[in-house]
């Protein structure tokens, strides 16, 4: 498989590039960066700081149409459905990584892997869509009986709260429950606000330094307190996944996937 890299001069898409590069079965295939950018025509592997990889940096994904199979994107909403839209018509597997999507855009996207494959999920993290697999597990056997409460860190330039990730974990939990995380979620709480009510699910954000992502769920009853807890230390993690779920989708029909498909967790 041909991997796009969009966004390759961002922190993220330098990661993609370096994970590409050390995965078998996939190679580097384009690398796009801002049309205004400086570093259009350069080696996309010495944009990343691992030599040259003999890939030249381009403007847009039409410049690039041609070299590459399915495409990473790691952007905002609106440049990621324009990108998704693309691939459709040029049948063009897509990866995303974005978060922040909205339920319309998410409507949106989908109706795009109606022509083409795509993998959306909040989290490319291997560890984390194993952590979702124990959240429902954990949540099936306690039930009721114990109280649901979402911590998650994330870097301050982080712009989207609560996280994606936070969203996905607390509705795999509701799910499991028989809830509807509209109706039960509760984001922060100040004030006089009275007792938690017992199938409530509490989220609360922390947005400080560079924390890359952390994410810690408690169930906890009288007597004990169960912590499911993921920490991302470098966003090479969610590369990896990333570039694992471009592999994955070599010969996949359209359709929409996510990462449990990916590593085969349903």
């Amino acid at each position: 498989m041909r991997i796009a890299v969009i966004g390759a001069s961002g922190r993220m898409g330098k990661n993609l590039i370096i994970a590409t590069n050390e995965t078998d079965g996939v190679s580097l295939g384009a690398a796009i960066v801002r049309s205004d950018s400086s570093l259009v025509g350069a080696d996309a592997g010495e944009i990343a700081g691992i030599g040259k990889l003999g890939v030249s940096a381009t403007a847009s994904l039409a410049d690039s149409v041609a070299d590459f199979d399915v495409l990473i994107d790691f952007t905002t909403p609106s440049l990621t459905l324009e990108n998704a839209a693309f691939c459709a018509e040029h049948n063009k597997a897509i990866v995303v990584g974005t978060t922040g999507l909205n339920n319309a855009e998410k409507t949106q996207l989908a109706s795009y892997a109606e022509k083409t494959s795509v993998v959306f999920a909040p989290n490319m993290s291997i560890g984390v869509n194993l952590t979702l697999k124990l959240l429902s597990t954990a949540a099936q056997i306690l039930g009721d009986d114990y109280d649901v409460e979402i911590v998650e860190a994330h870097h301050r330039h982080k712009v989207d709260s609560p996280s994606g990730t936070a969203l996905r974990m607390g509705e795999v939990v509701a799910e499991a429950l028989g809830r509807d995380l509209k109706e039960c979620a509760v984001y922060g709480r100040e004030g006089q606000i009275g007792p938690r009510t017992q199938k409530e699910i509490g989220f609360e954000t922390i947005r400080a330094g560079d924390v890359v992502g952390e994410h810690s769920v408690w169930f906890a009853t009288e007597g004990e307190r169960i912590e499911i807890v993921h920490k991302a230390s470098s966003r090479m993690t969610f590369a990896k996944g990333a570039v694992r779920a471009a592999n994955w989708l070599e010969g996949k029909a359209a359709g929409l996937y996510d990462m449990q498909d990916v590593l085969n967790l349903k």
